[in-house]
């Protein structure tokens, strides 16, 4: 365990819920793509794996937390995509 892994995880563990809330309250997209959250996800998988293999600890939940949040925003990411024609065509 590093203390500098742990900062940076709480670091970009602060920033989802941000990219979340307005992902849900806008309903757009404005300069995401899905394609980046989607490698997001891999590379937090990539350190669940590594810490489960090779160096268990609690740090392992904080990869997890991080993915999950990544998840909702590619979710709400999808649901913005199939929402925008329709706030286009109502504009």
């Amino acid at each position: 365990m590093s203390i500098f892994e742990i900062i940076m995880l709480l670091c970009f563990g602060a920033a989802w819920p941000v990219s979340i809330a307005k992902s849900f309250r806008t309903r757009s997209n404005g300069g995401k793509s899905l394609a980046f959250l989607l490698i997001i996800i891999v590379g937090y998988a990539a350190g669940i794996t590594h810490k489960l293999l090779y160096k268990p600890d609690f740090v392992v939940w904080l990869y997890a937390i991080n993915a999950a949040m990544v998840a909702i925003d590619a979710g709400l990411w999808i649901r913005n995509r199939r929402l925008e024609p329709v706030a286009e065509k109502v504009d």
